[in-house]
């Protein structure tokens, strides 16, 4: 495994995207104080998944991000890469060459890629642990390591010393198998506990059960009683729909005979209906005949009465 390149964009000092190529041999960065040396081995620190943000010299992981100059607006977000050669398989994934990034942005929210693909930090943890290059590695000495190790307890030596040794991964591994024992027994006592509640309520439970299916045998046989019943009611309705049926078509046949007879009656009242009008007619003529015959009778009658007037008067 072969350390080959880190690129900078928006790291800290690193306003612009920064390639620094490790070539085989010493790689040496030199510059005065202040100059962002110790910014290179923070990114590193960084993008093997550095969480402390004191660890980087800031008071929150957001520091990190290029916050700016009299010359330069702020960017919004930092990304760092470690490319690794990985032709011997030194790393546990199938890449001959192995890119690790990390980005993070103003509003918090944070990335973590192998090889482009997204990830978890703890994927990255994993991938590094026991290679030497984790961010708690000797690899990486930042001022004041040094003093820092020699003056730390036995206990914190040890730390390190198992890094070293290529056994910490295990000895994490047994934690989090110790973990999940601890939690299993935990649930396992919890489990006891229930089961000593339920036990309580098992009598109880039981008689429920006994009235549940005692009420479901009824309502089976409830539901049959009901279909038997809807099946009965149908047929009733369907033979009373077909005597309708017979009825109706029955009433049909006699209101068309109504019909016609009603249309024969009304047929013969238009006839004599007719008829009256030509006796009204005829009796009419007859009254005006009778009018006239009437005033030529009394037209007789004076000319009578005159006639004998007359003659009494002779």
């Amino acid at each position: 495994m072969l350390l080959k390149r880190l690129e900078m964009n928006g790291f800290k000092s690193f306003a612009d995207k920064v390639a620094i190529d490790f070539v085989p041999g010493m790689t040496a960065v030199v510059g005065p104080n202040g100059s962002g040396k110790s910014n290179i081995t923070e990114a590193i620190r960084w993008v093997l998944g550095e969480q402390s943000a004191k660890s980087l010299r800031g008071g929150r992981m957001g520091d990190v991000i290029f916050a700016g100059s009299d010359t330069r607006k702020p960017i919004n977000f930092a990304e760092v890469s470690l490319v690794l050669e990985n032709n011997d398989r030194f790393l546990p994934v199938d890449y001959s060459e192995v890119v690790v990034t990390r980005r993070i942005y103003r509003n918090g929210d944070s990335e973590f890629l192998i090889n482009k693909q997204t990830c978890r930090l703890k994927d990255i943890v994993d991938l590094f642990m026991d290679s030497g290059l984790g961010r708690e590695s000797m690899s990486i000495i930042s001022q004041g390591k040094i003093d820092e190790i020699l003056n730390s307890k036995p206990e914190e030596r040890r730390s390190i010393f198992e890094e070293a040794a290529g056994v910490l991964k295990y000895k994490n591994r047994k934690k989090q198998a110790e973990n999940k024992l601890f939690e299993t027994e935990e649930n396992l006592n919890r489990v006891q506990d229930i089961l000593y509640e339920l036990e309580g309520q098992l009598e109880p439970l039981e008689m429920q059960a006994s009235i549940a299916k005692d009420y479901l045998y009824q309502q089976e046989e409830l539901e049959k009683y009901e279909v038997g019943l809807l099946a009965f009611e149908m047929e009733s309705i369907a033979a009373n729909l077909e005597k309708s049926r017979a009825n109706f078509m029955e009433n049909q046949s006699i209101l068309i005979e109504l019909r016609q007879k009603i249309t024969k009656l009304e047929n013969d009242l238009f006839g004599r209906k007719e008829n009256v009008t030509e006796v009204d007619a005829d009796l009419e003529v007859l009254r005006s005949d009778l009018l006239l015959e009437t005033e030529r009778l009394e037209q007789l009658e004076g000319e009578r009465n005159l006639v004998l007037e007359r003659k009494k008067t002779r």
